[in-house]
């Protein structure tokens, strides 16, 4: 499960914060479909089939630790542990619903679901089973036994598609009170859930609004979901991945390690807003990506970050390089600390273009070491590129780590730079305001002898490491900004 704690929803801080095992394979069983169309309720009686899921241990990591200014303890968002050693690898708890459909089709129009029960679902369709309601009202007050199983298999939800179940709703509402009971859910390859024009409020800790694991599949549209608890990540996948996506709506969560968006597995949302105030806007862990279209992020949680991209080596989510894309729309940290974007142990792979960004710390970019991993290889990689943007911030990596900034089609960044990788074309400017130090620099179209045109020094002082190949053609030479100041090998 997501277990961020400290900074996810998983996560970035989903769980009770503990040891994990890193490289782990993980064989999930079973596929569920969900479609919700507006609650109703029939009742069909169908039976409950448990999900399973196999791992094989690999070698221990270091527990997880939290996003923020020094790293906090704990993964973002994530879901919280079982037992004191970390989740089983096996489902234990055999889910239930108050109404359930296994097999054939269903549909229903202003019914009313409830469930009061531990571990029990309102509404539950597993196996061949197909449910469409419309304008539902759905309730449940129950706890999960399992923060892991609530959050890896769905146990506990309040509408839950599992193993292949459809579910279709339009309309209504999805109530949660309990810790892990998340709103809804979709879990296994071929289970689906599709929710529109509806609202989803969860409460309890490691309760996330709409989430999918396993390979499942969730579409929302038009809908209003909101998180209180902590580590409770309003739109989120977790261990063996899935895919959600989100058109327009509101997002809102105020837990703390609650990012509004936390991705194990593929996230895409168009329009809409997304808004967290105890955590970042949005985590991406491991070989996963989040991908955006004219929606807006915004995050205010002091000493967290605006995006974390990072592996947590839980075994939750393979893989190393995460991608965020985003084309339109407005970024925002506006917490006074805390970058807006942070890489660690882990590649980020970011895109923007033509997005409105906001980072109130001054600091747009910074790739480093942090609490997740090993020592000494743990640092952050970013592959950034900039594409029409208007910047303002700085771009800062430590020695375990780098980034490469791309900056195009009439970009401008006005900050400074710390240890990256600088390119620019013909079109963009970067405007220093403090000594900086490149690796290294490819601007063929700004250089003109031994004046740079598209990097305005403003009187600082710019470094280079000329003993690079990538910097062959500077010739170890000294330049001359415009605007004042120079860039010059370092000594």
């Amino acid at each position: 499960m997501f277990e961020y704690t400290d900074p996810n929803p998983k996560a970035p801080s989903r769980r009770r914060p503990r040891a994990r095992a890193a490289g782990r394979l993980i064989l999930l069983v079973g596929a569920a479909v969900i479609v919700l169309a507006g609650c109703a309720a029939s009742s069909t009686g169908a039976t409950t089939s448990s999900a399973t899921a196999a791992t094989s241990a690999g070698t221990a990591g270091s527990a997880p630790g939290g996003p923020g200014g020094a790293p906090p303890s704990g993964a973002p968002g994530a879901p919280g542990g079982n037992a004191p050693g970390g989740g089983s690898s096996t489902a234990q708890y055999t889910p239930t619903g108050s109404y359930t459909l296994s097999t054939g089709t269903a549909s229903t129009s202003g019914a009313a679901y409830s469930a009061t029960e531990s571990d029990q679902s309102a509404v539950l369709v597993n196996g061949t089973g197909s449910l469409t309601v419309a304008d539902a009202t759905i309730t449940t007050s129950g706890a999960s036994k399992s923060s892991d199983e609530s959050s890896f298999y769905g146990l506990d939800a309040g509408v839950l598609a599992q193993s292949g179940g459809k579910i279709v709703m339009t309309g209504g509402s999805v109530t949660t009170t309990g810790d892990g009971a998340n709103g809804v859910f979709a879990y296994g390859t071929g289970t689906s859930v599709t929710i529109s024009n509806a609202t989803i409020k969860a409460t309890g800790q490691y309760a996330h609004g709409a989430m999918a694991s396993g390979g499942g599949s969730v579409s929302v549209t038009d809908t209003t979901i909101t998180t209180a608890g902590a580590n409770s990540g309003a739109i989120a996948t977790d261990r063996g991945g899935g895919t959600i996506t989100v058109s327009d709506g509101s997002v809102t969560t105020s837990g703390q390690d609650s990012p509004a968006i936390y991705s194990t597995g593929a996230i895409t949302a168009t329009g809409g807003t997304y808004t967290a105030t105890g955590a970042e806007s949005a985590v991406i862990e491991g070989a996963n990506s989040i991908t955006l279209t004219d929606a807006t992020l915004t995050s205010s949680k002091a000493a967290k970050w605006g995006v974390l991209i990072y592996q947590s080596m839980s075994g939750d989510a393979s893989g190393t390089t995460g991608t965020f894309t985003m084309t339109g729309g407005s970024l925002s940290n506006t917490a006074a600390t805390g970058p807006l974007f942070y890489v660690t142990n882990s590649t980020g792979v970011i895109k923007l273009k033509g997005v409105t960004v906001t980072a109130a710390s001054g600091v747009l970019i910074n790739a480093a070491t942090g609490t997740w991993g090993t020592s000494g290889s743990n640092g952050g990689t970013v592959v950034f590129t900039a594409d029409g943007e208007t910047l303002t911030g700085d771009l800062a990596s430590d020695s375990s780590s780098s980034i490469a900034a791309t900056l195009q089609n009439g970009t401008t960044l006005t900050g400074k730079i710390a240890l990256a990788a600088l390119t620019l074309d013909a079109s963009s400017v970067w405007n220093v305001t403090g000594d900086s130090q490149l690796t290294s620099l490819s601007d063929s179209s700004g250089i003109s002898r031994t004046t740079i045109t598209n990097i305005h020094g403003n009187g600082h002082t710019v470094t280079y490491d000329a003993s690079l190949a990538a910097n062959s053609a500077l010739g170890g030479k000294t330049y001359t900004l415009a605007g004042g100041g120079q860039l010059t090998p370092k000594a």
